[in-house]
């Protein structure tokens, strides 16, 4: 961590600052990756289901893909728990472009993580529909950072996390 992380931030999110408009870009964005992985998630696990009536195999897959990243979930999110490690604008003076009340439970990024997991799974199962929800993660990564509420190394060890319980699904 940088000695002076509120000097780096303010370098990072001046940009932002001088510009109210990529704020709010910044702020729906993140809002906008959450529901486009969370809705691809469900898309996934519903078109599964259906499939599940029609062709063989189906079940079996509908269970990785609902058991591996779940159970990544909780594992990451007890981990976090026990961890309990600082938000920047918990330890430094900064003003975070992302508004949040939460402390704590900021290493690894849960956000990230499931970013990562759900373009996994995508890929998993058409390289097609989850190489483009890579790039989304990646984005939402560089997004909390900029937005106030992770730390660099919280996204790198959350897209880390989320590559190698992803990476059950193709074993």
């Amino acid at each position: 961590m940088a000695r002076d992380y509120a000097a780096s931030y303010h370098r990072l999110s001046a940009p932002f600052r001088r510009h109210p408009r990529w704020v709010t870009a910044l702020r729906l964005t993140n809002r906008g990756i959450e529901v486009v992985m969370y809705g691809a998630y469900l898309v996934m696990v519903a078109g599964l289901a259906w499939r599940g009536f029609t062709a063989s195999g189906s079940w079996s897959h509908l269970l990785r893909l609902v058991l591996i990243p779940g159970g990544g979930f909780v594992l990451l999110s007890l981990v976090r728990r026990y961890l309990n490690a600082p938000r920047p604008y918990e330890q430094w003076p900064i003003d975070p472009l992302i508004t949040r009340e939460k402390t704590g439970n900021s290493f690894p990024s849960r956000h990230v993580f499931s970013a990562t997991v759900i373009a996994m799974a995508a890929l998993w199962l058409d390289w097609r529909f989850g190489l483009p929800l890579l790039v989304l993660a990646v984005l939402l990564a560089v997004i909390r950072v900029v937005g106030g509420v992770h730390y660099p190394r919280d996204v790198v060890v959350g897209a880390l996390c989320g590559l190698a319980v992803g990476s059950l699904l193709f074993i």
